[in-house]
């Protein structure tokens, strides 16, 4: 399996607008690899445009608060570059598409690094912010998991939000489990609704 690096990804509309989105970005080859599925804002913003800013953070509330649909956030513009990138960034790589390989789900873009800058010090792993980062991406999958699972997966996450989470980390939680909360109970709903009569 290759590596992948969970970040916040910023396209431009043709328009020229920015449109940031939570994506693995794929490292393989050389090449960083952003793979958006059909159909989504990003996988058409990348169908017109070729550069692409990439900001890496450890503020999981912006993971949690992108899952849940907000979308506006502080961004700073890049000098020579069109996209910029999130103002609380440790750092951000500015990514140029070279290659594409289309796909019924998943086309492929293939990016080259331009640059990459640093902006604050990275300071250490920590076991709750990774937990609501998989928390994230497991509320992104929701209707296609079994609720078993999804309940299973989120008991065992909760063990390193419960040991290690600060302030930001609750907080991100909290977001994310209001999101699958309420997937599970338009789930029920639904199912009582729709049931035998």
């Amino acid at each position: 399996m290759p590596l992948i690096h969970e970040c916040v990804v910023t396209t431009l509309t043709p328009e020229g607008k920015p449109h940031i989105a939570p994506l693995g970005l794929i490292e393989q080859d050389g090449f960083w690899i952003i793979a958006p599925f059909r159909p989504s804002a990003t996988l058409f913003n990348l169908m017109s445009g070729r550069q692409i800013t990439a900001s890496f953070t450890d503020d999981v509330r912006i993971f949690a608060r992108l899952v849940a649909g907000y979308r506006s956030f502080p961004l700073t513009d890049i000098a020579s570059w069109p996209a910029p990138r999130l103002s609380g960034a440790l750092a951000h790589a500015e990514l140029e598409v070279v290659k594409f390989e289309d796909d019924e789900q998943r086309p492929r873009f293939f990016c080259q690094i331009i640059r990459a800058v640093a902006h604050r010090p990275f300071l250490g792993m920590n076991r709750a912010r990774a937990a609501v980062l998989e928390a994230a991406i497991l509320s992104t999958r929701l209707d296609r998991l079994p609720r078993e699972k999804i309940e299973n997966e989120i008991a065992y996450l909760k063990i390193a939000i419960d040991k290690t989470a600060g302030d930001a980390e609750r907080e991100a939680w909290n977001m994310v489990m209001a999101k699958i909360d309420a997937h599970v109970a338009q789930t029920v709903d639904d199912a009582t609704n729709n049931g035998p009569s």
